[in-house]
């Protein structure tokens, strides 16, 4: 047995056995969707520990995102196969009402231009929420975005790209956070679209 202490709680666990790492089907098929997994959040670290932040359940941010991506949005059925099913993944958690009607522009070079309709009088959504707009260059496994973005009742926003996207498919996330930050909305994903 091992004692172990994180973020104040105190844990035993067994002490790991020696495994000269066996590379069986089962375990390369994890592997394979960790490192998927891993690719796509890593570069939106600060975006997920606000996005997650309700939902850690005694663990970091990172690691209940990692989770969620890993049960609910790989798709495929082989090593080779697997990929990030992008309209699955939740880049934000919460209670907090989504975007309505989100879309996006990426007509204009080096930016994209979020839209929505403000939806400030509905469920427990609020005139002062802030927008979390994100992008992910999938193609260069790189991430843009803002977690105090335009208010809910502003209906549009921008997060500026480097011109070398240009050509890139870009994924598109939106979400909402109340502007004292207690709460968060599921983002919701709005599509792909290749940038100017």
């Amino acid at each position: 047995m091992v004692g172990a202490r994180w973020k104040t709680i105190d844990y035993i666990r067994s002490k790991p056995l020696s495994v000269k790492n066996p590379r069986t089907e089962k375990q390369v098929n994890q592997r394979t969707k960790f490192n998927i997994a891993l690719k796509f959040l890593q570069p939106s670290l600060e975006f997920i520990k606000i996005g997650y932040k309700n939902y850690t359940n005694k663990r970091s941010q990172f690691n209940s995102a990692m989770s969620y991506i890993l049960n609910n949005a790989i798709t495929g059925t082989s090593p080779l196969d697997y990929a990030i099913d992008y309209p699955l993944a939740l880049l934000s958690r919460g209670s907090l009402a989504t975007a309505l009607n989100g879309a996006f522009d990426v007509a204009t070079p080096g930016q994209v231009e979020f839209n929505w309709d403000d939806n400030s009088t509905d469920q427990n959504a609020n005139a002062t929420d802030k927008s979390m707009l994100f992008v992910f260059n999938s193609d260069k496994g790189q991430s843009f975005f803002t977690t105090a973005g335009p208010d809910r009742t502003t209906g549009t926003g921008i997060v500026t790209i480097p011109d070398s996207f240009s050509g890139d498919n870009l994924e598109l996330y939106m979400g909402f956070i109340t502007e004292d930050g207690e709460l968060v909305s599921n983002s919701v994903y709005l599509g792909s679209g290749t940038a100017s």
